[in-house]
Formats: structure tokens, sequence, C-alpha cells
């Protein structure tokens, strides 16, 4: 299995991705969330790459995806949504499963309204749909959502935080003994980098429009009825395994999943993952119909 590199430009963003699997295989698509990037798959892509086709972009404003500055950019979510879309066009990604967890859930979920035509299934790790979801700790957001203050803007900076990204984010719920410093490492890395802050805290506000979406992200749901997995890490502190459940409201038949761990469940858990994956997709997808 050789993973590859590389760019493809989408207006005025060079989405930097990386791609694995035989090209005429069924085709996930994988969202990663906030604060990581699309290296967050590196240990999930190569449990699949034998049986599917698997492309992980990276967001604007994460990673290695090359974006214009803050203030010749929006940095919203329908933006983000925008650009993967744009991204999908460019790498003629016609049908394709989608995994979406955290940030990555509103941008997929975009994605999946505007062209339910090329979704064969949805994987949704710790990434919410509905208000049931969301634990206690979003309080400093919703303070912000309601006024967008400077002082409530403050307020939500310690969320990018190094501590927070280590312990909080990555650690709550995590086995140390699985969790390697990679991932958290270089996340912090990112954050660092100059202008990065004041961008994540404009998409925090705009977090905002996500849960706006929430009832169409729904209505989706009952009209189109995309097989769906729900694979949860149940000591999630940011995002509960009541938003796992809420999905079978909406999709009786959705299956769900909640394994020991944290909000990085691929950190300690990519092959119980991998393996979830593989049987729900093969029962999904039927392989003759997907075109890529």
């Amino acid at each position: 299995m050789t993973t590859r590199y590389g760019f493809r430009r989408v207006g005025e963003v060079d989405v930097f991705y990386r791609e694995a699997g035989p090209g005429d295989a069924p085709l996930i698509l994988l969202l990663h969330g906030f604060p990581t990037a699309s290296h967050m798959f590196r240990d999930l892509i190569p449990l699949l790459a034998d049986r599917f086709r698997l492309i992980a972009p990276d967001l604007p404003g994460f990673g290695q995806t090359q974006a214009p500055p803050r203030g010749t950019f929006d940095y919203t979510f329908d933006r983000l949504a925008d650009v993967i879309e744009g991204f999908t066009d460019a790498m003629s990604l016609d049908r394709y499963a989608l995994y979406i967890f955290d940030y990555g859930a509103p941008v997929g979920l975009r994605l999946a309204m505007r062209q339910p035509e090329r979704m064969s299934a949805i994987v949704s790790q710790n990434g919410n749909a509905y208000v049931e979801g969301f634990s206690d700790a979003w309080g400093p957001w919703k303070a912000y959502w309601r006024e967008p203050s400077a002082a409530n803007r403050e307020a939500c900076r310690p969320s990018l935080a190094p501590d927070t990204i280590r312990n909080w984010q990555y650690g709550t719920g995590a086995d140390p003994s699985r969790l390697s410093p990679d991932g958290y490492e270089l996340d912090i890395a990112y954050m660092a980098r100059p202008g990065v802050e004041e961008i994540q805290l404009d998409l925090i506000l705009d977090y905002r429009s996500n849960v706006a979406l929430y009832p169409a992200f729904q209505s989706y749901f009952r009209e189109h009825r995309p097989p769906l997995l729900a694979v949860w890490g149940r000591h999630d502190p940011a995002f509960l395994p009541a938003g796992a459940a809420a999905y079978q409201r909406d999709l009786p038949d959705a299956r769900v999943h909640l394994l020991d761990a944290g909000h990085f469940a691929l950190e300690t858990h990519a092959q119980e993952v991998a393996t979830l994956i593989r049987a729900f997709l093969d029962s999904a997808i039927d392989p003759a119909t997907v075109t890529i």
C-alpha cells in the first residue's frame, strides 16, 4: 500500500490531499476536524486501502492546504464546503462514501445536501448533527455565538491552547498507553503558525451556522435515507454519545457503535474503526454501481 500526496487547485486555494488504494475501488472521502488535518487518517488509511480508494483533503485554514489570508478569504463553513465541493469536482469524484468527523461533519453534510446523488454511504465518527450531542463544555462558544464581542472572542481562545489540544481534546477518555504524541504535537504546531488562531476564532463564531442547519441535515437524512454508520468515542468531552444515538431518529436503520475512546478515536482505535467500516460498507455499497 502506497499513500500518495498532492495538491489540487480550487479557485484561489491549493488543496492538499493524501490518497491511497486502487483507482477503480469504491471511494471514501475522509473529512477531518478541528484542530487537526488529514494526518488524523494516517493509521486508518493503510487498514482500508486494499479494498477502498481513500482521499483525505486538508480543509482551508488547516494542515498543508494553502488558502489566502484572513481578510481576503472568508473562513466560514459555507466557504469550506464550497472549496471541498470544488475539490471533488476537480478530482472527478462522482460517487463516494463520506467519512465525517468534528468540523468535517457540517462541511460534509453541506455537500450531501447539495449533491445527494453522490453519496453512497456516510460514516460519522464523532461528527455531530443533533443538539443532543453537545456537552456542557460549549458554554464559551455559545456565548460568543449569542454576542460576538471582543471579550467573548477572547474567552474562546483557550480552546486553541496547547494544553487544551493535548490534554482535553486528545487526552480525555483516551488510554495514554495507546495515544501517540504525533497527532497532537503536529496540531499544536499547526495552530502556532501566524494568523491561524484568528482564522480559528472566526470559524468558532461561524459554527453557529452549523447548528442552524441541523434541521436541514436531519431533513436530508429522512428524504434521502443514506446508509449511515455512527462510530463514536464514548468519552468525547465535546460530543456526547447521545449525538450518535440521535441519528436513528431520522435513520432507523443507522448502525451505532460506541468505543472505549475519546474524541480522536482513530488515535487509539483505528483497527476497531476500520473493521466496523469494512463490514458496514461491504453491505451498504454494491461495487458494481460505484462510479469513480
